[in-house]
């Protein structure tokens, strides 16, 4: 679930619960808001997760070889502003 899908669950959970006034003959319209909104919040705080496990992985660096790390230099070449474009 994305964190969309969540902030969704939860604004669709808090209309039935206190913006609906309709009676089935079985069925709690609050009840079913109130495990929207639950669920809304699981599948936000998971998708929460989910994108601060991905970013931490994807930020460290990964090395086969502790020895093999490469250091690249590049150096600009400063021209003066009178000399004409190579």
């Amino acid at each position: 679930m994305t964190i969309a899908g969540g902030i969704i669950l939860i604004m669709l959970g808090a209309i039935l619960t206190w913006a609906v006034e309709f009676d089935l003959a079985g069925l709690d319209i609050n009840v079913i808001g109130v495990v929207l909104m639950i669920g809304g919040l699981v599948g936000l705080l998971f998708g929460l997760y989910r994108m601060h496990v991905t970013r931490r992985v994807i930020q460290e660096p990964v090395y086969e070889d502790p020895n093999a790390r490469r250091t690249t230099t590049v150096y600009e070449e400063r021209r003066r502003i009178d000399e004409p474009p190579l």
